[in-house]
């Protein structure tokens, strides 16, 4: 199998950029890393490329799910592996390119998951929808009092989540975090970084740009769209 290339680092360090020269260079297609670029319409806020500016190189898990679907990383795994096997047996690089370091870890190290069921989590998100979010993760405290002190009273879906995974595995949320299994694809890792007071900068230019480039407008339409 091809040796991927896996360009990660801090946000505003140039891993797109370096990405399509590396793309360019040695023959590759791109696989998006960055958890927010999976959305379609999320474009300026997320610092996306636009077609043009992938200046032809194929890209994968860009624009795969709606505003309204929640990106998991099991999910984004499994079909980044895909891509990556398939772009490798057609002989070409891959090269995954992003910032969300769980996402590139559960893809690289081939994180395993703890099971999920639909109805099981359905149950607990008409509870949330019944109770509230503080009520729930109230209830949560009482069954595993360590996942509540570390999940926000605020954060819905990963109280939803950790009872879930407590309902289905009767053990503590933590004892099914995801087990590390063993890197696969020998990948070559690319890591970026800058001086703090040189990112800074780049990071206040790009965000003047992406006002300038209409992110309120864009903003106002995600909204729209729920």
């Amino acid at each position: 199998m091809t040796r991927p290339i896996a360009v990660i680092g801090p946000t505003g360090t140039g891993k797109s950029e370096l990405a399509l020269a590396l793309a360019e260079r040695i023959g590759g297609e791109i696989v998006n890393a960055d958890a927010m670029q999976l959305y379609r319409g999320m474009d300026i806020g997320t610092a996306k490329l636009s077609v043009l500016q992938r200046r032809g190189i194929a890209h994968h898990q860009l624009d795969v799910l709606d505003v309204t679907e929640t990106a998991s990383v099991a999910r984004y795994q499994q079909a980044a592996a895909v891509d990556v096997e398939a772009i490798a047996a057609r002989g070409t690089v891959p090269i995954v390119v992003g910032g969300s370091m769980m996402y590139v870890q559960s893809l690289l190290d081939e994180w395993t998951f703890p099971a999920t069921d639909p109805a099981v989590r359905a149950k607990w998100e008409q509870r949330l929808a019944d109770v509230g979010v503080g009520a729930l993760h109230a209830e949560l405290a009482r069954v595993d009092a360590d996942a509540a002190s570390s999940i926000l009273p605020t954060d819905g879906r990963r109280i939803v989540r950790a009872l879930e995974v407590v309902e289905l595995t009767g053990q503590p949320f933590a004892a099914s975090f995801p087990a590390i299994g063993t890197p696969r694809w020998d990948t070559a890792i690319i890591g970026l970084d800058w001086d703090t007071t040189i990112l800074d900068a780049r990071l206040e230019q790009r965000t003047d740009k992406m006002f300038a480039d209409g992110l309120v407008d864009e903003v106002l339409t995600l909204l729209g769209r729920g």
